[in-house]
C-alpha cells in the first residue's frame, strides 16, 4: 500500500493509535495497534509503522512498552479494514 493510503486509515479518526485488521501480500492478515511513537514521522515518511499485534495489545494499554511493538514495511501490506 502507498503511504497516503495507509495514513488515510491510521489518522482518520483523531490522533489515538488505532486498531485496523492488517492483509498483507504474502503472510496470514494480523490484528494490530498503530503506535504513533517518537519516531513516528520518520519512519511514516519511509513507510514503516510500529504496530503492535492483537496478542500484545492489552499489555501494550497498560505499559505503552515500545518492546511489545514490531516495525512493519507498509508496501507489504495489500488492505487496511476496520474492525467492527
Amino acid at each position: 500500500m502507498t503511504n497516503d493510503a495507509i495514513i488515510h486509515h491510521v489518522e482518520s479518526k483523531g490522533d489515538g493509535e488505532k486498531t485496523l485488521d492488517i492483509h498483507f501480500k504474502q503472510r496470514s492478515t494480523i490484528r494490530g495497534l498503530f503506535i504513533k511513537g517518537n519516531d513516528y514521522k520518520e519512519l511514516r515518511s519511509k513507510n514503516f509503522w510500529r504496530i503492535v499485534t492483537n496478542s500484545n495489545i492489552d499489555r501494550w494499554k497498560e505499559t505503552k512498552d515500545m518492546g511489545l511493538a514490531r516495525i512493519f514495511n507498509g508496501a507489504e501490506f495489500t488492505r487496511l479494514s476496520e474492525i467492527h
